[in-house]
């Protein structure tokens, strides 16, 4: 429908695009835009912050009509490089003295590029952009030229030029949070990663080293959005949580300390995690890490310059589950170095190592990484593609045999998406409450595989211990108690259990199911 309704089949969505093509990250308003949103905010300024994602066309040229704005940012990564590129071109259609700006991952490595290619931009932000969209703004506000602002591209005429280079912000904690106008789920605690792995461009973002705003700074935000949050759940999106595990251990004993219940998410990597880490996590309300492991052969993860090894990701694997931290693993098919040898290791390798879950994702080439200059170094890789290509992101094996290529593209096809490899029953939960103490949310999981035991009676007194510890999520509680009743045939009394969560917990979606 989307592609029928796009004017511009060279802007519009790919055309081969298919259900399942976009991830629910995808419809997420990118956590950079509510920053930008939140400086411009303080600064006394009137913002808008819409994703127009999961729009159909016909209501993305509405609200574009809609919205005198003098000023409109877009935040642009890969896969929605052509939707920017659509929305810039429609805006300056309607408002034709409007100022478009565009920033993000993609428009960085490339910003020269996009200015030629759509006249429809006039600024594109490079890097981190908090200070340089600040300054952007009172620029305009004040009628003074943007161009040569520092930290952007720009137009001159028929020239496309560069501004001088902008410094990155040292201290985060002088950023207005999100959190002070936005009840979002996503938080962001830091900013960089110290690595380099081929395919990643966090570098061309951040720039190299890691930044972290104070513990301090974090428990303040999450102490004021808690309250707001129809669920109680955070998803920390910094690239690497526990880069420093020293600030880590003080946050989780600090959420403790100030008596915030709340489950929370991380991505990070498996050389950062130890024992004392993953206990305060645990104890803190982490449920779930996502880590970064990418392959099983030692071969691949040397090429890609992971500088992690097997052993390591097995061994942190097993710690995370000793304290009940369910491990998700992020794995890639198509890496420098890989043929199906060293893809069928990978395979056996999951097998061993046993994550709770994994998901495997073919090999982008984005702007800005190693992966990329290196193809371009070589020649099989014009960065134009990226303006003239029917794709929504450029996926190809980095150096793979075409027959080799063509059978991984075969086993991706069957087995994409998330799979659920660990699940943990009885035993391993019960010993996981032992190390945990009275745990709100350890007695809930004990309680749920001991229902899935069939045992009943100690079921429904660990689930009600939980919600005697102030469960964060009460609502799954309730519903897992209302499944107890059903089992036992008490149907009326499984429907007053299921009404009393949605009365203690009437956002939560699985209730409503």
């Amino acid at each position: 429908p989307l592609r029928a309704e796009a004017p511009d089949a060279v802007d519009g969505p790919p055309g081969d695009i298919q259900p399942g093509d976009l991830d629910e990250d995808f419809f997420q308003i990118p956590y950079g835009l509510l920053s930008l949103a939140a400086q411009a905010l303080r600064a006394g300024h009137q913002v808008k912050v819409l994703n127009l994602a999961g729009f159909a066309w016909r209501h993305v040229e509405a609200i574009v009509a809609a919205l005198d704005a003098e000023l409109w940012g877009l935040s642009c990564w890969t896969a929605n490089r052509r939707g920017v590129a659509l929305v810039a071109k429609e805006i300056k259609r309607r408002h034709p003295r409007a100022h478009v700006v565009v920033g993000g991952p993609h428009a960085t490595p490339l910003a020269k590029e996009m200015l030629a290619h759509h006249p429809a931009m006039d600024t594109v932000i490079t890097g981190e952009g908090d200070a340089t969209f600040l300054e952007l703004i009172e620029r305009l506000s004040a009628g003074r030229p943007s161009a040569g602002l520092a930290g952007t591209w720009y137009r001159a005429g028929a020239s496309i030029l560069e501004g001088p280079p902008r410094e990155n912000i040292r201290d985060l904690d002088t950023l207005a949070s999100p959190f002070d106008y936005f009840d979002t789920h996503i938080l962001m605690t830091s900013r960089g990663c110290p690595w380099q792995c081929t395919f990643c461009g966090a570098d061309t973002t951040w720039g190299r080293g890691f930044r972290a705003n104070s513990v301090g700074y974090v428990l303040d935000e999450i102490e004021r959005v808690l309250p707001r949050l129809p669920v109680k759940m955070i998803q920390v999106k910094d690239d690497t949580f526990t880069t420093n595990r020293k600030r880590v251990v003080e946050l989780c004993r600090g959420i403790r300390a100030r008596g915030l219940k709340f489950l929370w998410s991380c991505d990070t990597r498996v050389d950062v995690l130890s024992e004392e880490l993953l206990y305060e996590m645990r104890m803190a309300g982490c449920q779930r890490m996502s880590v970064g492991v990418e392959s099983g052969s030692p071969k691949v993860l040397a090429a890609i310059d992971k500088k992690i090894t097997v052993d390591e990701i097995i061994a942190s694997t097993e710690l995370a589950k000793k304290y009940g931290v369910r491990v998700r693993y992020y794995m890639m098919i198509g890496n420098r170095g890989e043929s199906w040898k060293e893809f069928e290791e990978t395979l056996a390798f999951i097998e061993r190592a046993r994550p709770h879950e994994y998901l495997f994702s073919c090999l982008s080439v984005y702007p800005g990484t190693r992966d990329f200059h290196d193809a371009e170094a070589a020649g099989w890789l014009d960065r134009e593609v990226y303006f003239t290509g029917d794709f929504q992101e450029f996926k190809v094996p980095f150096d793979a045999s075409e027959e080799d290529t063509e059978r991984m593209g075969r086993w991706f096809d069957a087995n994409k998406g998330l799979k659920v490899l660990h699940r943990p029953g009885v035993d391993e939960l019960r010993a996981v409450l032992g190390r945990l103490g009275d745990h709100a949310a350890a007695h809930a999981e004990l309680g749920a595989a001991l229902f899935e035991a069939g045992e009943l009676d100690e079921a429904e007194t660990h689930l009600r211990r939980s919600l005697a510890l102030q469960h964060p999520l009460p609502g799954l509680v309730w519903n897992l108690l209302a499944c107890v009743a059903q089992r036992r045939g008490d149907d009326d009394e499984a429907c007053a259990r299921l009404h009393e969560g949605i009365t203690v917990d009437p956002q939560h979606p699985t209730l409503l199911r």
